[in-house]
């Protein structure tokens, strides 16, 4: 028995109810993805939190004062909070970078996150403080390694006590871009209670006064 053949007219139909289910299914498809993004970048904020907690654990409480961003030379990636960590996450560990993360200046400093308190310590409130502590030293007798130990404790220390007031506030890492086309300016944060959600995009321009201990 011969087998009748598609019509043109029916052709084009099948490619029309094809052509909306594209329609329909490929939103739906860049939906899912992006969600999954955002959920592990928000799992990836939650495990580096848990290195600076294993951090905190060692020193009192106190929090990493380091570069907020690390800096690329020619002889490899610099500072920052991964290198600050490295014994309690690998620097290389891909919780450091956001999986929505596709900017190269980006994942080549090895982290799409911005330490905040990193950023928070030049404050001019903060960085008076500091000179004010370093001026009762005699810098005579003290190399600049020491001088430069005495200044991140105090740095760290100020920055504890800011996090320790405000902590619900300011996030301790933000995602260094807004990847993850939500509406309006926010960016994925993990907090000090070990909480990962939506950061305000803008950090305060300086603790308040008396930020330092």
């Amino acid at each position: 028995m011969a087998r009748r053949a598609f019509t043109l007219v029916e052709l084009m139909v099948v490619v029309a109810i094809i052509g909306i289910l594209v329609g329909l299914i490929v939103p739906s498809a860049r939906a899912i993805q992006r969600e999954s993004r955002n959920t592990g970048c928000m799992a990836n904020l939650r495990q580096d939190f848990a290195a600076i907690g294993s951090y905190r654990l060692q020193r009192n409480g106190q929090l990493p004062m380091c570069e907020f961003l690390p800096v690329v030379t020619e002889t490899g990636i610099d500072g920052g909070l991964p290198k600050l960590l490295g014994g309690f996450i690998p620097a290389e560990s891909p919780a450091w970078l956001c999986p929505a993360d596709e900017n190269e200046e980006s994942t080549a400093t090895g982290t799409s996150y911005v330490y905040l308190p990193g950023l928070l310590r030049y404050s001019p409130v903060v960085q008076a403080d500091v000179v004010t502590l370093l001026m009762t030293f005699d810098a005579s007798s003290m190399n600049m390694d020491q001088l430069n130990a005495i200044r991140l404790d105090a740095e760290a220390r100020a920055m504890t006590a800011f996090y320790e007031a405000e902590g619900t506030k300011y996030p301790l890492l933000i995602d260094s871009e807004d990847r993850h086309q939500r509406v309006g300016s926010e960016r994925n944060g993990v907090f000090t209670d070990g909480s990962a959600r939506i950061a305000e995009i803008d950090p305060p321009d300086e603790p308040p006064p008396g930020a330092m201990p």
